[in-house]
Parts: C-alpha cells; structure tokens; sequence
C-alpha cells in the first residue's frame, strides 16, 4: 500500500460548518458491552474447564500464549461475530481484547492466526513435533456441555426432553472424508446436535456417507447417563423427526427406561389406518372452509424393521385442496394423542432455531483439514453458544431479550462502542450516553452481580 502521512481528512462542508476526520482518538472498542459475557464466564467458570479439556506438551519456558488465553480469544472472537482467524491478525493487538482473553500484560500481542491455527490443528495425541504439542479431550469437552446443564438447574427438572437433529454443513474444499449426499444436493458435513431445551448437550461431527441417525444411541446413552448420575429418578424423553425413527434407537429407550416421541414417515398401510379420520377432517374443512385436524391412536407394527408392535398417533389433516397427514410412534401411554401431539411434539420445532443459532456462531466454518480439527471448531462455536445462552438466562430472563437469537444479543447488548483507558490500576470503558438500551444493560449488569 502507498504510505501515506496525511493527518486529517476533511470532506464535503455542512453548511456552515467544515467536516475534518482524524485517526487521533485513544483506545476504542466496538465490543464495550462484553464485559457483561466475561462476567457470565466468571460466573460459570466455563472457559476456565474448556482450557482444562486441553493438555498442553509445550515447554514453559517457551510458552508465550497459554491455552486458556488462546481458547478464551478463539470463543469470545466467535461470541462477537469475529468468525476466522484471519481476524485475529488484528484483534491480537488489541489490548481490550487482550483484556478479556485474560492476558496479564495488556501492551503485549494475542496469539496470531498460525499460532490459533496450530491449535486447532491439535492431534489425537502428542505428535511430538515442534508444531503440534497441545492436544484435547473430546469426551472432557462432551462431559462439560453436560455438566453446565445440570449446574443450571437447582432443582431436578421433570420431564428433561432431549431434542436430536442433524443438519448439513456444505464443504467448499477436500476437507478428511467429504461426502456428496444426494438429499442436500452437495459435499458436505452432517453434525449430530443433541439439546435440552436451549441447552447444548452435544455436537458431534460426522461424514455424510451415512443414516442420519448414526451414533445417536452412543451418544444418548453417555448423556443419560451422566444425566442419572446426579438425578436417578428423573424421567426423559426422546424427541425428533422421522430420520430418527429406527429400530436401535426405540429398543434401546424401551432397555433404559426412557421415554420417547419420534415421528414416522408415511407409507401406504399407515395412510390406510387414517383413512376414516381422513375423510372426517375432508368433512370439516368443506363445512368451516379452515383447516382441520382428526387425530388417532393405534398399535403398528412394521413388516420387517420393527421388533414389536407400538403405539402410533395420526393425524389426519386436510388444508386447501391438499392432504396432510402425520405419524408418530411413542411410549408415552397416558396422554391424549392430540395433546401429545400438538403440545409436545411440536415444540421440537424451537430445535431449528438452535441450530440457527449454531450457524450464527459459525459452526458451519468447517474448512480445516481433518475431521478432528474441524470437530474442535464445532466446540469453539458450541462453547460460544453455551457462554452466550448462559448471558441469556442468568441476565435476561424477565425482560424483552429473554427469548432473543444470540446474534440479537450480540448485536444489541454486545456491539457497544466504548472509549478504553487501562491504567496501572483500572480499565474504565465510558459509553456513549445515547446508547438506546441502558435500562436492559443496567438489569443485565444487576442481575451478574448477584
């Protein structure tokens, strides 16, 4: 670039008044209103356990960025919307961010982009090279977003519904065993997400070269039983759509003592059993001119993939000009089909605005290499997630953001500009007095503190 020693820059007058710029300000930041996300952290000590899932073979005299700072810069970049590492070729001069990061010498630079990459790059175990001597646990990382769900909760929750879903993570390059998968029509990644509620449970990478539901029961199975090791009575209940509805998954719901609520895909002999409920929501829609719902229950059984016969709830539903019908299988026995439904099948669709939100966090920036670098990176995002959701439901609960998207938080609480002065003593931010939501911050800052 030309080198350029020019000051101030004046540009078109207004009216009267000349319009002179000038890079001379101190430091500035357009994240001030994340100390309210470093105070959640110290409040859950979530960065503090995720550094501690990576074992670190550096020498410590050679050290100069820890993994805590290394993994607290990665989330926290991810958290405000800093989504490569090519950005942190410039956040790692940031002394504010240095400061969230936990850095203890503010003047002195983050990790680069090659030294994150490295990172990133961690393999199974020590290589023993000069490049890849940290490694992480996978099963420590998978047992942490576990452990904050159960912190969450002063008391045992009753039901725990644990929502299952997979999505596709188009890949642009010759990432470690790509796939083209036919359905979403590209090469691509197809991550397992496992929620309760909005509770990040599980994130697990796989290939595309297999059923959606594959290594749905290994995962449920670490997770339920972590779940009964602190609440051993607690009922749970499976939940998600047809692409789960295979005959491991239900046997092992029904060994365990859990609950479930799948749905089915349609075929001729089920559309067969909802025939006269069919023909009654036909009825009702010519008379009302709305749509209309019949529902039904009955004992199904298929030919060959089934091992026993269980109970299916149907909905029959007409719209104009147009069929709709419904199946799911459960073992839920005491609620009505139309309850069971309605109220607790439908709600699996709030899952789809989790993912959402994994995306807005970058999950599906998946162009590493390997298969293991690329699950690491679904971690960042996942722990982004957790520490973001965390802000929400200690900060927010009560007022309008208590149900908002991360990224309406980030962009709203989060993205506040703010003057930094760091002395020997303090770090003052001084925000602008125009900000339009300071009564949400002040309740947010209020409810951290306690």
């Amino acid at each position: 670039m030309t080198e350029c020693n020019q000051e101030s820059f004046e540009f078109a007058a207004h009216f009267s008044r000349r319009v002179v710029a000038e890079f001379s300000a101190d430091r500035l930041t357009t994240d001030g209103g994340s100390l309210l996300l470093r105070q959640t952290d110290r409040r859950i000590r979530l960065l503090q356990r995720f550094a501690g899932c990576f074992v670190d073979g550096r020498a410590a005299s050679r050290r100069e960025h820890s993994v805590a700072e290394m993994v607290a810069q990665r989330v926290y970049g991810l958290a405000l919307g800093y989504e490569d590492l090519n950005d942190h070729e410039q956040l790692r001069h940031d002394s504010f961010f240095g400061f969230l990061a936990g850095k203890r010498e503010l003047d002195s630079p983050l990790a680069g982009k090659s030294t994150l990459n490295r990172l990133e790059r961690s393999p199974a175990e020590e290589s023993g090279t000069r490049y890849h001597k940290i490694t992480y646990s996978a099963e420590a990382i998978d047992r942490l977003l576990v452990d904050v769900f159960l912190e969450a909760h002063r008391r045992m929750p009753q039901p725990i519904v644990l929502d299952l879903d997979s999505t596709d993570v188009p890949l642009y390059g010759h990432q470690e065993r790509r796939f083209f998968h036919g359905f979403y029509d590209s090469y691509c990644y197809l991550p397992l997400y496992i929620f309760a509620g909005d509770h990040l449970l599980c994130a697990r990478l796989r290939a595309a070269d297999r059923d959606g539901a594959a290594g749905a029961v290994a995962e449920l199975e670490r997770i339920v039983t972590q779940i009964r090791q602190r609440w051993p009575g607690v009922q749970i209940i499976v939940r998600a759509d047809s692409g789960f509805c295979r005959e491991e998954l239900l046997h092992w719901c029904e060994q365990h003592a859990v609950d479930y609520l799948i749905g089915v895909a349609r075929n001729k002999r089920l559309r067969r059993r909802l025939g006269k409920q069919m023909y009654a929501a036909r009825q009702q829609y010519q008379v009302t001119g709305k749509a209309a719902r019949v529902f039904t229950q009955f004992s199904y059984r298929t030919r060959k993939s089934w091992t026993r016969a269980r109970r299916v709830i149907g909905k029959a539903e007409y719209l104009p000009d147009k069929e709709n019908p419904r199946f799911v299988v459960t073992s839920l026995r005491e609620d009505e089909p139309q309850a069971l439904y309605e109220k607790l099948y439908c709600a699996r669709g709030e899952m789809e605005n989790r993912i959402k939100e994994q995306l807005g966090l970058f999950a599906d920036r998946l162009s590493t290499e390997t298969m293991r670098a690329n699950q690491l990176r679904l971690y960042f995002s996942g722990i982004a997630y957790t520490l973001l959701h965390a802000l929400r439901r200690l900060a927010l609960t009560g007022t309008e953001w208590a149900e908002a998207q991360v990224d309406t938080i980030r962009l709203r609480l989060l993205k506040i500009a703010a003057q930094v002065r760091i002395s020997a003593r303090r770090v003052w931010l001084r925000y602008t007095g125009a900000y339009p939501w300071q009564p949400l911050f002040i309740h947010a800052w209020k409810a951290l503190r306690c």
